[in-house]
């Protein structure tokens, strides 16, 4: 038997799969894999054992497919179902390795946009000294403010995007005020990342990648219409010196030609664009069941 994938449940209906992942639920079990249902409202809420239960025990592996989890979330879900005889084929170490920036920013350093980390708690932007100290580092110009997982993209203007970091006081305006929007969920602390001029009629192209190999090209899922086919050979030496099974990379066109990774993602918690046919992805997750991993590099 190939993997189990696990989906988080409708939350008023906890038989089903959440609307969310439905169409890939449905799809897995009609190409003839196993499907099982956690309740991500409570594994969130601290409640492990409620979440998995309803997770059929006996040894086999599986691959989460659900909501973004914290690392700690994470971690807490694969021990939770090792008790029940399954084993996540992501380890926690590289689940936070491929979904945390600080995890793949020096495997990917050559080829992403340069960035500086400043340690920070919810609701306590770094302070001011420590952002001259970071914009120095970054070198000046135009950067996008972000945590170690998530920016504020839609809130471009006044939670993301500096148009010189050397302009401390409009710096710390954004920092504070995405570091208030983000609350409890700010993950690692504050992180500048130098802005690019991309070509945005392009688009974003997301590569799947599980075991080192290029398994799926799509679309990003913020604008699915826009397909660009980048060649994967730049990314996969980096993909492979990373070290894990199963991860995304988003690769968007500068203005120069270059292409340029924007994000790494655990392939776990990464959307693939409505409308696209999951199959393919599911059977190469199902075949690389066999030989899980466990740990890091």
């Amino acid at each position: 038997m190939g993997a189990t994938f696990i989906h988080c449940a409708d939350p008023l209906r906890p038989r089903q799969t959440d609307g969310h992942f439905a169409a890939e639920a449905r799809a897995a079990r009609d190409l003839g894999h196993p499907v099982a249902l956690i309740d991500h409202d409570a594994l969130t809420a601290g409640d492990v054992t409620a979440a998995v239960a309803r997770v059929p025990k006996g040894r086999r592996t599986a691959w989460y497919r659900g909501w973004m989890l914290t690392a700690g979330q994470y971690g807490a879900l694969s021990d939770a179902l090792a008790e029940r005889g399954v084993t996540l084929l992501t380890s926690p170490q590289d689940y936070q390795r491929a979904h945390e920036l600080p995890g793949w920013y020096e495997t990917f350093e050559p080829v992403t946009p340069r960035s500086v980390l400043l340690p920070a708690a919810p609701g306590t932007p770094p302070a001011r000294n420590e952002l001259t100290a970071a914009a120095t580092e970054l070198g000046g110009g135009p950067a996008v403010v972000k945590d170690h997982v998530k920016s504020r993209k839609h809130e471009w203007h006044e939670a993301c995007f500096v148009p010189d970091v050397t302009d401390t006081d409009h710096l710390a305006s954004v920092v504070s005020r995405f570091v208030g929007l983000q609350g409890d969920t700010l993950t690692g602390g504050v992180v500048l990342r130098a802005f690019e001029d991309f070509r945005t009629t392009a688009g974003e192209a997301r590569l799947w990648w599980v075991d080192g190999d290029p398994a799926l090209l799509t679309a990003h899922p913020d604008s699915p219409a826009l397909r660009p086919q980048p060649a994967p050979a730049f990314v996969r030496p980096l993909v492979a010196a990373l070290g894990c099974r199963f991860v995304t990379t988003d690769l968007a066109l500068r203005e120069d030609g270059a292409w340029r990774v924007v994000e790494v993602g655990d392939g776990q918690v990464s959307d693939l664009p409505e409308g696209t046919d999951p199959g393919p992805l599911l059977n190469r997750l199902a075949g690389a069941a066999g030989v899980p991993r466990r740990g890091g590099r």
